[in-house]
């Protein structure tokens, strides 16, 4: 296993308040089809009881996981859902959506969770947006105390083969979170990937060395093989092709070119992506 490169997550807030440690790239240097990683991690309520209160996207897959605590989901297109502990909800914004996110914990619960930023090739940023999610993850396991939770895409752990129920994000992306009891070991061969990253959420690695928080860009075409400290670790495995294309950035949108991010705006402003009933 060759890694690549390594980056730390940086504490930011985002919604109303909400705090977070981020890891994200809008050029497509580094990432492609990943754009960001926000990891919200508080027994604080006070870190996150103000939520994402509604908000537009456009050009841009979301995609959400919980491991404590949740979020209620609404959006323009009618959707609403619980996004609860060990499940997953994809977004595919497309054109343009509305929606809201906003925490159904309690003080003594705390929260732990992902909202991962997918871009989108060019060709789908304007078609209907598509919507998502699922309570029900297959687990892969090994022998040596590895369990592999399939968020998105097809996997194979363990001697196995499995598919999580989301299959559909762009870029052939697939996600799956890691748990690994102590010292034990996971080996992947990701080889039909072009972009392979892995970050730690919890505890940390011993091979190769990485910490929870840190990102490793590792390279695709090499056996990926992992073993935990002797307190045990957790990490997201990303997988996907590269996009290739120009990105522009500003706030919720994510297009091709600047003349897009205008028109995404004015869109916006003249109530074309709809509204929250």
């Amino acid at each position: 296993m060759i890694v690549v490169n390594k980056v730390n997550s940086q504490p930011t807030q985002d919604g109303d308040g909400v705090k977070i440690s981020r890891i994200a790239d809008f050029t497509g240097k580094y990432f492609d089809p990943y754009l960001m990683i926000d990891e919200l991690k508080s027994d604080d309520k006070n870190d996150f009881i103000g939520g994402f209160p509604a908000h537009p996207h456009r050009g841009i897959e979301t995609f959400t996981y919980m491991i404590k605590g949740g979020f209620e989901h609404k959006d323009q297109l009618g959707n609403s859902a619980l996004i609860t502990a060990g499940n997953v909800q994809w977004m595919s914004t497309g054109y343009g959506v509305i929606h809201s996110e906003m925490p159904i914990t309690d003080e003594n619960e705390g929260m732990h969770g992902f909202q991962i930023w997918l871009n989108m090739p060019a060709k789908d940023k304007l078609r209907p947006a598509r919507y998502q999610d699922s309570t029900s993850l297959p687990n892969l396991t090994n022998t040596t105390g590895a369990s592999l939770k399939l968020m998105a895409g097809q996997w194979t752990f363990g001697g196995e083969t499995a598919s999580s129920p989301l299959t559909e994000l762009a870029a052939n992306a697939a996600l799956a979170d890691l748990t690994l009891e102590s010292n034990a070991k996971a080996e992947f061969d990701l080889s039909d990937a072009e972009q392979v990253l892995v970050y730690v959420h919890s505890g940390r690695f011993s091979s190769p060395r990485l910490n929870a928080g840190e990102l490793a860009i590792v390279d695709a075409q090499q056996a990926l093989a992992i073993t935990a400290s002797d307190d045990g670790a957790g990490a997201l495995i990303l997988v996907g092709n590269k996009i290739k294309e120009k990105i522009v950035h500003m706030g919720p949108f994510v297009m091709n070119t600047e003349q897009e991010i205008r028109q995404a705006v004015e869109d916006y402003q003249q109530g074309k992506f709809g509204s929250i009933a």
